[in-house]
């Protein structure tokens, strides 16, 4: 199946419909710049692109659209005209896990009433904190 050359309006609508946020815009001035668009991904990456204004049906060559597809939207042809044409988005994967934080009433009762300083406090894990707690519980100190 051969899919369509890929327009500026294209480039735009996919970055709207991921839900890119425009960083830097030339809208509503009279110049040729670029809008630049960025997208912070789960893994902590940040991709970035640039939708040439002005935004009109001009397709761009087949070498630089190769390169705007993998190297700044990180996406196959298919990817994009799905989510251009059909609003399916990508599944770009699922954030990763918080570290295992301790409750905050543990850190409340290890600061004032075991006496923990703030330094001690930032080096416990949830187990030691549990620990610790449990040890002022049972031997007061």
């Amino acid at each position: 199946m051969s899919l369509p050359a890929a327009t500026r309006a294209d480039h735009e609508k996919f970055c709207n419909a991921e839900g890119w946020r425009c960083v830097r815009s030339a809208r509503g001035k009279n110049t040729t710049h670029h809008d630049t668009y960025e997208m912070d991904l789960p893994s902590g990456d940040v991709l970035r692109t640039r939708v040439p204004r002005p935004l009109n049906r001009t397709t761009y060559g087949p070498a630089l659209w190769s390169h705007i597809l993998s190297d700044h939207l990180d996406v196959t042809p298919e990817e994009f005209w799905r989510c251009v044409s059909d609003g399916i988005l990508l599944d770009r994967g699922e954030p990763a896990a918080p570290p295992q934080a301790i409750p905050t009433q543990v850190l409340y009762r290890l600061k004032h009433r075991a006496g923990l300083s703030d330094s001690q406090l930032a080096e416990l894990t949830p187990e030691t904190a549990t620990e610790r707690l449990n040890q002022y519980w049972t031997t007061g100190q």
